[in-house]
């Protein structure tokens, strides 16, 4: 199928019947990811893909969707991924300087990104996202970037550094590339592939956090790291399932345990493609934002909703008063419907 022919299943259909019709319906033995790429959805008239589908909205709206709570390969990797950092192999330059020293393989590896539903995607490190790497401002951070896949890959990295440093340059199949530089400036950064066509390379998972903390650390809290992300299905340019670290309903699934009273800090970005915007929304609660969070004493925007551009990024710094279940999620309803949308369980 190639990238401008569509499925008989768009976005705008998806939208129609909801989260719980999607999910139901591609989570089961009846429409499998496959048929969302060509495979198998001619063996089936539009008529009858549409008949189904309407059935299972039908049994949504009536019961909500509930993603359960069955351990999943895909499930498991959101929850590890938000508490995941990567600080690299550490050792000292001559002149006493921290080096960090990280290891990053571009591949194309199927990842599970709702229960029983597959994605082809573009990873690194066989994540989507890709690990989240660590730091503090001042260090040298050398990336041994490998290309594993059949396509040219490279890794772009947010921040300051010198322009051969800055991942323009593909880097072939088979071939590695060193990415070496010094860590600055302090905050919230994130890295991607910056090969062409840059949408289809981001959509496809090639993107992660990167967190410079300041030379002052900052205050002790919990802390999580948290990417926003979209996947188009049938490959027509709109997303069909939107995510928090890569898989469906996660954290309703898997509730984010924190403890009343504790700061919780969470490292909060967008690398949604083929949509403009996305947003964090916290039930019950406000919360501290601080864009990009370079500076730790910096005044913050103290609300409940926050919307990023893609690429945009920030730090929430947010304590729950008391125990009880505090929902987020997109405050665009059709993401939240389709997958972004989950629930911190104080306690």
């Amino acid at each position: 199928m190639s990238l401008g022919q569509k499925n008989n299943l768009s976005r705008r259909s998806v939208l129609k019947i909801g989260a719980a019709g999607i999910l139901g319906v591609l989570g089961s033995s009846f429409l499998n990811t496959s048929a969302l790429f060509g495979k198998t959805a001619n063996a089936m008239g539009k008529e009858e893909t549409n008949h189904a589908l309407h059935n299972q909205m039908k049994h949504g709206m009536a019961h909500g969707y509930d993603p359960g709570t069955d351990s999943t390969p895909g499930l498991e990797a959101a929850v590890k991924a938000l508490t995941s950092f990567d600080y690299g192999v550490i050792s000292k330059s001559p002149d006493g300087k921290t080096i960090r020293e990280y290891s990053i393989i571009a591949s194309e590896t199927e990842v599970e990104i709702a229960k029983g539903m597959k994605f082809p995607g573009w990873t690194y490190n066989g994540t989507i996202p890709g690990p989240t790497i660590r730091c503090t401002e001042g260090d040298i951070i050398r990336i041994k970037f490998g290309n594993a896949s059949s396509h040219p890959h490279s890794i772009h990295m947010h921040g300051i550094h010198p322009t051969n440093m800055d991942g323009l340059e593909p880097i072939a199949p088979g071939e590695e590339f060193v990415y070496e530089f010094e860590a600055k400036p302090a905050g919230l950064q994130i890295y991607h592939c910056h090969v062409p066509p840059l949408a289809r390379h981001i959509h496809k998972g090639l993107y992660g956090n990167f967190i410079i903390d300041p030379k002052k650390p900052r205050k002790p809290a919990k802390e999580l790291t948290m990417v926003m992300n979209g996947f188009d299905l049938d490959l027509d340019g709109e997303n069909e399932v939107y995510t928090v670290n890569g898989y469906a309903f996660a954290y309703q699934s898997r509730p984010i345990k924190v403890k009343t009273g504790e700061l919780v800090r969470i490292y909060l970005s967008n690398l949604t493609e083929f949509d403009p915007i996305n947003s964090f929304h916290l039930h019950a609660n406000f919360f501290d934002y601080y864009p990009i969070g370079a500076d730790p004493d910096a005044r913050s925007l103290y609300t409940d909703v926050i919307m990023q551009c893609q690429g945009e990024r920030g730090i929430i710094e947010v304590t729950f008063p008391s125990s009880g279940k505090y929902m987020f999620h997109a405050h665009q309803s059709e993401f939240a419907e389709l997958g972004w949308m989950g629930f911190f369980e104080a306690e």
